[in-house]
This record gives structure tokens, C-alpha cells and sequence, in this order.
């Protein structure tokens, strides 16, 4: 179903449907298609700059795997935890209903970083290299995903008078809800549903992609140790999200002894906090020491000579089966094309016998015709038969 998005103070006004397309009687939606989109820039920025870091692709390959499938389920945790109540309580197996929605960032995270844990000691390689580039590729993945948020028309805010304020009808019908309103009267808040709200979802789109650019291309090649990054993606992140969150009308919630809280907004203040103060007391600290970065390590460059060597067998091993594999077609090739041109030799000397068979007996029945009492011979001229018979040369019939 199609629906307006409307800017009204810009004139702008988009057409949009959820449904992308259709594949044999399945829908498509937009919000799937950014999510897979997030999921591979993300993954390719982790896979590219692995080795910056110290690792080496394959072992990062490995361990972005499977920190999906673990960021998938801590997301899914997260948001199900928060809003057992309200939805699972009474239709639980609506927990594995993925395609009508329902994942936290923060369980994604929470989730990817305890599987990625575990991939790291089973693998024998750190986990702090791995979050460096790890998180602000999950950043970006973020800003991306926030276009999701568009073509559904969610994520957004309470009302605003700035410029770019949007307003559609299924904002408006959000807004109306009964529920809804319960929950922002206890948050504080009251939202006119007929007037224009924050684009909170674009809010976050431009934190989060600012923050990528800033952490990838800035702070990554001056680390001055293993985790900075890290810190340094808690601290953005939960900045914006601290300020961000508090503008939004579809917050989980839940009931704190001093009242309703929004989860992502406290949990991003003290994301913030924290990655503050580990920052700058480890600039300080570590100022004193001299630390040495995993890539620089003996150990990183072993592990990573050693994956190249692996590597290299299983390509030389693969290269050495195609190429058998090609000897053994082009022998029995050969050996056809061989065995096609001996058959066709045999059946030539088959055909070349026949023919000459054949001409024998032609000269045969030719010598012989007319003459089956052996009284003529065509070849003889000598008369046989007649009463004269010693002009001739041969025994034509002769009883000697």
C-alpha cells in the first residue's frame, strides 16, 4: 500500500510503499533490502581493513559470521525482554515472527561482541583489534539501516516547527493510539498527531555516519592502542543516542521505581560515561607506558604468514586437481578421438574389402557367363568348339 510522506515546509512529498517487489507471492520489503545493503558495506569495510589491525581476512571473515548470527538473536532478545508484556506475553510465538519487525540495537551489539568473544579464544587471535574495526563498521551498517526506518515511516519524534518536520497519515494514526498516548503522558510528553514531528530516524542517519567517517579515517590510523576505537564508538554512539532517543515517540520502556524510562536512552548515557572516562584516563595512563598495538606484534604477523600459507596450499591444492582433472578430459579425449579414427580405419580396409570383393566377383560372373557347361571361352580365339581345333592356342573346353 502506498502512502504520502510529507515535508510541509519544504513542499517535498514522497510516494512510498513498503513492498519493494514481489517473488513468487512473497513480498520484498524496503526495510529488508537496507538491512542487507548495511550488512555488506559493513561486512567489506571489516574484511578490507582487517589486516591494518592484525588480522588476517580469513580469520575476520570468520568471526564477522558469526557475530551476525549472534547480533541477530541478542537483538531480537533485547527488544522481546523489553516488550514481553505489551506483545509476547500472551502470543509467544510471535517471537519468531522476524518479518514483522522487532530488533535493538543494543542486544545486536551486546550479542555480536559475546559470539565474536568466543570466536576470538577459538581461534586464538584478540578481541580488541577485532572491535576497532569492528564497531565502526557496525556504525556505518547503522546509518544505513536507518533508511529502513524511512520507507516505514517510524522511528520518528515528537512535534517540531524546524523546516524539515514530516508528517503521513500513518504517523498520524501512530499517534492517535490509545497506548501510545498512556505512555508518553507517563514520559512526560503530549504530541499533537495532526502537526509535523522530528525525522528522528535522518537524525541518527547523519550522527552515525559522521561518527564512521570520524573514527575510520581519523582516529584508526593514529591508535595508540588496541580498544581505542572501541571506546571511542560507546562514547559517539551513546552520545547521540542519548539526545536522540529522548525525542522519540516509539521508545522502549520500562517502569523504574522513579518513574518510565526510555532503555536505549539511559543505556546510551551510560555508554557515553563510560567510554569518556576509559578514554581519557587510558590516554593518561598509557602516556607513561609504551604500549605495543597487536599488528605490530610478532605474533600477529606469524598468524598472518601463516593463514597466507594456508592459503596458498589450498589454492596450490585446487590448482593441482583442476589441472588433473583437465589431463585426465584431454587423455580421454585423445583416447576417443583416438578410438573414433581406429574404427573408422577398420571400417575403410571393411569397406576397401568389400569393394574389392565385389570386383572380383563381378569379373568372375563376367568370365564365366553364358558358359555354364564350360563349352566357351570369351577370351579365346582360337575357334573352340568347331571341329578344327588345333589353331587354338588354349585347351578351351578340352577334355586334356
Amino acid at each position: 500500500m502506498t502512502q504520502v510522506l510529507q515535508f510541509p515546509k519544504l513542499g517535498w512529498e514522497f510516494n512510498l510503499n513498503r513492498v519493494a517487489f514481489n517473488i513468487a507471492g512473497i513480498d520484498v520489503y524496503w526495510y529488508g533490502i537496507t538491512f542487507a545493503l548495511a550488512f555488506v558495506v559493513g561486512f567489506i569495510y571489516f574484511i578490507r581493513r582487517a589486516e591494518r589491525v592484525g588480522i588476517h581476512s580469513d580469520d575476520a571473515f570468520d568471526a564477522a559470521l558469526w557475530a551476525v548470527v549472534g547480533g541477530v538473536i541478542g537483538a531480537r532478545a533485547y527488544f522481546v525482554i523489553f516488550q514481553w508484556e505489551a506483545l509476547y506475553k500472551d502470543n509467544p510465538w510471535k517471537i519468531f515472527a522476524f518479518r514483522e519487525g522487532g530488533l535493538a540495537i543494543y542486544g545486536g551489539v551486546i550479542g555480536a561482541i559475546l559470539v565474536g568473544y568466543i570466536v576470538t579464544k577459538i581461534k586464538k587471535i584478540p578481541l580488541l583489534p577485532l572491535l576497532d574495526i569492528g564497531l565502526p563498521a557496525l556504525l556505518m551498517g547503522q546509518a544505513i539501516g536507518r533508511w529502513g526506518n524511512f520507507f516505514n515511516m517510524e522511528a520518528f519524534g515528537t512535534n517540531t516547527n524546524l523546516p524539515w518536520g514530516m508528517t503521513s497519515k500513518t504517523i498520524v494514526a501512530y499517534l492517535q493510539r490509545s497506548d501510545v498516548i498512556a505512555q508518553l503522558e507517563k514520559l512526560g510528553q503530549t504530541v499533537d498527531p495532526n502537526m509535523p514531528v522530528h525525522p528522528t530516524f535522518f537524525y541518527e542517519f547523519v550522527w552515525n555516519l559522521i561518527g564512521f567517517l570520524i573514527l575510520a579515517y581519523v582516529f584508526t590510523p593514529r591508535r595508540k592502542y588496541d580498544g581505542e576505537i572501541a571506546l571511542g564508538y560507546l562514547a559517539w554512539y551513546g552520545l547521540g543516542r542519548m539526545f536522540i532517543e529522548g525525542l522519540r515517540t516509539d521508545s522502549l520502556v520500562t517502569e523504574m521505581p522513579w518513574g518510565m524510562i526510555r532503555v536505549s536512552q539511559y543505556l546510551g548515557g551510560i555508554l557515553f560515561v563510560f567510554g569518556t572516562v576509559a578514554l581519557i584516563s587510558l590516554h593518561f595512563v598509557l602516556k607513561k607506558k609504551e604500549y605495543q598495538l597487536y599488528v605490530t606484534t610478532d605474533k600477529s604477523k606469524q598468524r598472518i604468514e601463516y593463514k597466507k600459507a594456508q592459503m596458498q596450499n589450498k589454492q596450490n591444492k585446487q590448482s593441482t586437481r583442476t589441472a588433473t582433472t583437465t589431463a585426465r578430459n584431454t587423455t580421454n579425449t585423445i583416447d576417443a578421438v583416438g578410438n573414433a579414427l581406429l574404427v573408422d580405419n577398420i571400417n575403410d580396409r571393411i569397406i576397401l574389402t568389400e569393394d574389392t570383393g565385389r570386383n572380383d566377383n563381378q569379373e568372375y560372373d563376367n568370365k564365366f557367363e553364358g558358359n555354364s557347361d564350360n563349352s566357351i571361352d570369351d577370351s579365346c580365339k582360337c575357334g573352340c568348339g568347331s571341329n578344327d581345333s588345333s589353331d587354338c592356342d588354349c585347351n578351351c573346353g578340352s577334355d586334356d
